[in-house]
């Protein structure tokens, strides 16, 4: 559950438009947040909030961005066309983030998207894109020269934008974040669609890769084990999910990990022999085993769950 709205982002405190305001001294100083007040807003309420900002804030002082309520959130995609005809304004824009709502607002496998393909294409200079929720979510493969961050937060993440990030080229994107869900929350991804990503042929310079929060942790914790891209890392997340002894073993089983600065497998379902066993093989490696779970156990059956669901 996410309880609580962003405060900084970019290296910048969020600062909420409101039209007719008084500017800071340096309006490029903080990260603009836009986010009508009411849930269930109307449509024009925020396209008129982005023309305000559009009018009052300098153009060369918005370099960090983060979009709140938009209004019906739950069932209405985030209007996108509204950030790319004002891309020829906001060239110099360099950080967004989508969708910053807490669960009070909306349930983050509620957060409707529609194709932020668009959002790339109209801002080349973007180096930061962060995405929360996923219902919804569409993306093409692109290339994209000024990306160093890409992040999507989610309850279920659909196989096709996973085959979508692998097959695109990102060539100096060095931190790579992508939460899988699960499957009743529409996380459909499969080993196959993270095939190109693990290659990593279209990620030359990342350092840093999560592919968590999943209920299949196991599954990708096998196919980690054996991919290309993972000699190249310095952090290898693979928390927030239902990783168990199987994940473990199959991931020890596999190339070295000895190089790696960080392992985060926090949120896990690991016993205390196997997690024992990873300290021990990774000798060096800071390797995150907090936050240890049990299983919830209802009418003789056992359920794992994800940090993050519906």
């Amino acid at each position: 559950m996410i309880a609580s709205h962003l405060s900084s982002f970019a290296g910048s405190p969020v600062l909420p438009f409101t039209p007719g305001m008084t500017l800071p001294e340096d309006p490029s100083a903080v990260a603009w947040r836009l986010e009508v007040e009411e849930f269930d807003a109307d449509p024009g309420e925020f396209a008129e909030l982005v023309r305000a900002m559009r009018d009052e804030v300098p153009a060369d002082a918005v370099r960090a961005l983060v979009i709140g309520e938009w209004g019906e959130a739950y069932e209405r995609p985030l209007p996108v066309d509204l950030l790319v005809d004002a891309a020829g304004d906001w060239t110099g824009l360099r950080a967004l983030f989508l969708a910053d709502l807490v669960s009070e607002q909306c349930e983050i496998s509620w957060i409707t998207h529609g194709d932020v393909t668009g959002l790339l294409a109209a801002y080349p200079a973007l180096e930061v894109l962060q995405v929360r929720g996923a219902q919804g979510l569409r993306l093409e493969p692109v290339k994209h020269t000024g990306l160093r961050e890409l992040r999507v937060e989610s309850g279920g993440l659909p196989g096709t934008v996973v085959r979508a990030v692998g097959e695109s080229d990102l060539p100096v994107v060095r931190r790579l974040e992508l939460w899988l869900g699960r499957s009743d929350y529409g996380g459909d991804t499969t080993v196959d669609d993270l095939a190109a990503l693990l290659a990593g042929e279209g990620l030359p310079e990342l350092r840093h890769l999560a592919v968590c929060n999943a209920d299949t942790q196991d599954a990708v914790a096998a196919a980690v084990a054996t991919a290309p891209v993972v000699g190249r890392l310095a952090v290898l997340d693979l928390s927030m999910g239902v990783l168990t002894d199987t994940g473990a073993e199959a991931l020890l089983s596999g190339q070295p990990l000895t190089h790696l600065r960080r392992l985060d497998l926090h949120h896990h379902f690991l016993s205390p022999q196997w997690r024992d066993r990873l300290v021990a093989a990774l000798p060096g490696v800071e390797v995150d085993l907090s936050d240890p779970q049990t299983p919830h156990e209802y009418s003789g059956r056992q359920y794992r769950f994800t940090a993050v669901g519906e």
